[in-house]
């Protein structure tokens, strides 16, 4: 891969200390674990901030928005049960970073942002590093039902409600991870679609996103 970052030793032994602190933090998926080893969290941030890259905290990329915390990432990623093949659908695609590990665990992607430099960033990106996504500009909250259905649904985001496009988009049995709430703090809901109305809803633990701009949120 040519790319004017490096990924030698020193990055690696952090990205190694930062699997371990989310393994003690209590995520348990090896493969979502293996895959916050492998990416290079670095590329993400700017070379000045480069220290900053493998510390499990969220940090701004522009256009008011972040990159997610480690921890957060791992989190949601690890309630999709992801198998390879998964057509997966992520709502808000930020850096890319939540894409990487979704594709470094098997999933094929369709991700969808509503801020074009954000959008122009990560598409020109996300190749050079090796990966591969389906890049979408537009309101997230509308999903893409041009590529529907999906398996499983990621929102990124905070959210008021969960968008009923978003639900009518996903396959029976699949599964949407979304954090709800107001734009202070949100629990993260996840739904098992169990028929063609039918859901099965869990509410977990408490979370802060920056909020679900778009036509079916704030």
């Amino acid at each position: 891969m040519a790319y004017k970052y490096v990924d030698n030793y020193r990055e690696q032994g952090a990205r190694k200390k930062l699997v371990d602190e989310l393994r003690k933090k209590g995520i348990e998926d090896e493969n979502v674990l293996q895959a916050i080893g492998k990416i290079p969290r670095h590329y993400f941030f700017d070379e000045t901030f480069w220290k900053q890259a493998y510390k499990d905290i969220a940090f701004p990329i522009g256009e008011g928005q972040t990159i997610s915390q480690p921890y957060t990432v791992a989190y949601q990623t690890e309630l999709l049960h992801i198998k390879k093949g998964d057509r997966v659908l992520e709502i808000g695609t930020g850096s890319g970073y939540q894409a990487c590990v979704l594709a470094e665990v098997g999933a094929k992607v369709f991700t969808i942002e509503r801020q074009e430099k954000l959008y122009e960033r990560t598409r020109n990106l996300l190749p050079r590093m090796g990966y591969k996504a389906h890049f979408f500009l537009g309101d997230g909250s509308k999903g893409i039902a041009s590529h529907a259905p999906y398996d499983k649904i990621i929102v990124t985001a905070g959210a008021p409600t969960v968008p009923e496009t978003l639900l009518s988009q996903l396959k029976i049995g699949g599964t949407l991870v979304i954090p709800v709430g107001d734009e202070r703090s949100q629990q993260m809901v996840t739904i098992l679609k169990t028929g063609e109305n039918d859901y099965e809803r869990h509410v977990l633990d408490t979370f802060r996103f920056v909020p679900l701009v778009g036509e079916r949120a704030w």
